[in-house]
């Protein structure tokens, strides 16, 4: 396939509001050896994309300062190094940047293939979530079979992505939402109970739905004051893993109660990670939750989709924060 010289892309020269999502002619990038250029059909979008719109989340070094973090499409490239059979596949992939754009740049090893079951739209949607949520959930909060965990932001991507997983794999899923319209979403999602934060203390409910017990893991992306009352939550051996800090960066805990519970304090950021750990964990996903994508038993939950032009009104709906599922930019033939 002719690749052209240029593409369209959102690349915003300054940080500002949705406004500064426009698309402008950008080079199109070329394949290092190790990496395939993929020509994009959607890509997702997540809050870390708002961040970095606004100024507060630059992009790692040598990555592409175009937003995005997860694409679908078809591999129409190769670099230096890479097996044949790439050429031509649907995939799906991780990136540190450059996902609102034509056509993007990744290592091959941070592919996955998208399978008959799934749209280029649902797969889009798939890897900045799945990877989130299986690293820091599974692997690092080391949830289990019959483990009962509890996710703030419920109707998130990560949110409904954590549903989903915990019902292929056996977790009784509490979630925190904004309202009665979310938490009905969310049980119809698998939730096992849903919370209500704006009308009911989270804390007093998870208690009651334990029997006084607590939960094993706690998922958190608020931060702030929600961290000594997630510890509340914890069982003891619990683990509370911190993936964002929309609430505060910064918190005070009882040490006294961590030490006396045997509690662990951890957490992660994904985007930073080198391409040698994302590939690993692409392979675990390949072979430990691609058997259920393949099948059908496990596909995102799309709120909504806008052109590429349209990533503005994206982002207005993302801020606005009524969406349930995810929202995904569509590039070229996306069906």
């Amino acid at each position: 396939m002719d690749v052209p010289a240029a593409m369209r892309a959102i690349d915003p020269a300054e940080p500002g509001g949705p406004e500064v999502l426009t698309v402008v002619e950008r080079p199109t990038p070329r394949p290092a050896p190790g990496e395939v250029l993929i020509r994009i059909a959607a890509a997702g979008v997540n809050r870390p994309d708002v961040l970095q719109r606004t100024g507060g989340y630059p992009p790692p070094p040598g990555a592409s300062s175009i937003p995005g973090l997860e694409i679908a499409g078809e591999v129409i490239g190769l670099g230096e190094g890479v097996e044949p059979h790439w050429l031509g596949q649907p995939v799906c992939a991780l990136l540190a940047g450059g996902g609102y754009a034509e056509y993007a740049t990744v290592p091959a090893g941070q592919c996955l293939p998208v399978p008959r079951a799934l749209s280029m739209v649902e797969a889009a949607a798939l890897p900045e979530t799945l990877f989130t949520v299986w690293t820091n959930l599974f692997e690092r909060g080391y949830a289990a079979e019959g483990d009962t965990v509890l996710v703030h932001g419920g109707t998130s991507g990560i949110g409904t992505m954590a549903i989903l997983l915990g019902r292929v794999f056996g977790l009784d899923v509490i979630v925190t939402v904004g309202s009665d319209l979310k938490a009905r979403a969310a049980l119809d999602l698998g939730a096992a109970h849903a919370i209500n934060y704006r009308s009911e203390d989270f804390v007093a409910r998870v208690a009651e739905i334990t029997g006084g017990k607590g939960v094993s893991v706690v998922l958190d992306m608020v931060g702030g004051d929600y961290v000594p009352r997630n510890i509340k939550c914890l069982a003891e051996d619990g683990r509370h893993v911190s993936i964002a800090v929309q609430g505060g960066a910064s918190a005070t805990v009882p040490l006294w109660d961590i030490m006396r519970r045997r509690l662990t304090l951890t957490g992660s950021t994904l985007r930073a990670r080198d391409a040698a750990f994302k590939e690993m964990v692409a392979d675990e996903l390949s072979r430990t939750v691609w058997p259920h994508v393949e099948a059908g038993r496990l596909r995102p939950v799309i709120d909504k989709t806008f052109p590429l032009d349209r990533a503005d009104e994206a982002h207005r709906r993302m801020e606005a924060g009524d969406h349930v599922g995810k929202i995904v930019l569509t590039v070229a033939d996306a069906g």
